[in-house]
């Protein structure tokens, strides 16, 4: 006899695992499937290479699901400074006084003690991996594919690569930017390449760990510094950090081929005088970047939740926050829907999520476009335009808070200083606009 679930899940990635400790706790029956278990924590190891920037919001959602605790027993880097600066060099900037280009968030500024953390996707996934486990409703089925998808009139019918076949009433597919349940349901996607990619580097460096994350903009793409954690007895005074390096698939191929030392001084020369020294590098990876968004997030039993809905430009790290966003707002409209005694896919209800995220996922997807261009060319108005910007946002206390509020993902409406930059950039593309 087939299982039968009220909810199964596709992907136990870090906003599938979310999901089915949420929905376990809530009382449904839940199937989480994955074709592999999360890699165990090795709190002697090298970091995982995948980081994310945990907003303030994540941070109270994960505390709400029990796998904050479970975080902090493993690692964590709380940042309270984020800084962004123009490294454009261009005869304009002479106009303006080089602090001008310079921005500084503090958390300090809106009475907070940090501004997120930085942690490990794989110590993310691991820390709701545990808490979906505990929860008696919840069934985690790993090590296996999902191969085919057929709908009933009451139930959805999952077969397994092993040839079991899974009843639900409803299906999350949360398997990410290629999902295969996604296109069992027959939704499309639309989808636009960045001309960059983004190369990730694991790095030790001398110095104590750091309160800041940092970006700083070059026409070929930012290169940003997460802080990690402490490298230990065996490394005495060396911390770990990531590095996001942007620019043409050649050149970072060109990098990615160098051996270490080749390519440490090539860092240290092209990222800002802000990065500390570096003495090792630990693993290198590099992938494109593209802004996808699926066509709608429902299709008769199946929706889509986290990167399976959409992917935005990394840069500002927001992807799993929008993921995580995702979630909370389904699993409380799959209560309302239980309580009120509907099928939990029905249309009533999946329509309504999709009225509330739709919009949202569209706003930051549009914010982080808004930086794209603005700060990937060197174009003199748009130079001089993203120079006054920052300006604007150093001057004025108020504008920057509004700011940091909505990447903290305080605040899910545009400051207005990001509305005056998008309306008064020249050929900017009216699909950004707000």
């Amino acid at each position: 006899m087939n299982q039968a679930f009220d909810i199964a899940i596709v992907g136990a990635g870090m906003v599938g695992s979310a999901l089915a400790t949420g929905l376990g706790r809530d009382g449904f029956s839940v199937v989480l499937i994955d074709q592999a278990a999360p890699p165990a924590f090795d709190p002697a190891g090298a970091p995982d290479i995948r980081v994310s920037a945990l907003s303030a919001g994540s941070e109270r959602y994960l505390k709400d699901l029990g796998a904050w605790p479970h975080i902090l027993a493993m690692r964590t880097t709380p940042y309270r400074r984020l800084g962004v600066w123009d490294e454009t060099p261009h005869p304009l900037s002479r106009l303006l006084p080089g602090p001008l280009a310079k921005v500084m968030f503090d958390a300090r500024d809106l009475g907070a003690s940090h501004l997120g953390h930085i942690v490990e996707n794989s110590i993310t996934q691991q820390a709701l991996w545990q808490c979906a486990r505990d929860e008696k409703t919840v069934t985690v089925r790993s090590g296996e594919g999902v191969s085919g998808l057929k709908e009933q009139d009451d139930h959805a019918v999952i077969s397994l690569e092993n040839g079991e076949q899974l009843t639900a009433g409803l299906v999350i597919a949360a398997d990410g930017a290629q999902s295969k349940v996604r296109t069992l349901a027959g939704i499309g996607v639309s989808r636009d390449q960045y001309a960059q990619q983004a190369m990730v580097i694991s790095v030790r460096y001398r110095g104590p760990v750091e309160d800041i994350t940092w970006q700083g903009f070059y026409p070929s793409g930012p290169r940003a510094f997460l802080p990690l954690h402490s490298a230990g007895a065996d490394h005495p005074g060396e911390s770990w950090a990531s590095l996001v390096w942007y620019d043409a698939p050649e050149e970072l191929s060109r990098l990615k081929d160098q051996d270490e030392q080749t390519l440490m001084d090539a860092i240290q020369r092209a990222f800002p005088g802000n990065l500390p020294p570096l003495t090792h590098i630990d693993t290198r990876a590099s992938f494109p970047i593209a802004r996808q968004h699926a066509r709608r997030y429902h299709q008769g039993r199946v929706v889509l939740a986290g990167d399976s809905a959409h992917t935005i430009n990394p840069l500002a790290g927001q992807g799993v926050n929008l993921g995580f966003q995702d979630a909370q707002c389904l699993q409380s409209i799959l209560r309302e829907a239980r309580r009120s005694g509907a099928d939990l896919a029905d249309e009533q209800w999946l329509s309504r999520y999709e009225q509330q995220r739709r919009p949202a996922n569209q706003r930051m997807m549009m914010a982080m476009d808004l930086f794209y261009y603005l700060f990937s060319n060197n174009i003199p108005p748009v130079h001089l335009l993203r120079n006054l910007g920052l300006g604007a946002a150093r001057a004025l206390p108020f504008a920057r808070n509004r700011v940091a509020r909505y990447a903290m993902g305080i605040d899910e409406e545009w400051p207005a200083i990001l509305k005056r930059l998008a309306s008064s950039l020249p050929g900017l593309p009216q699909r950004l606009l707000p």
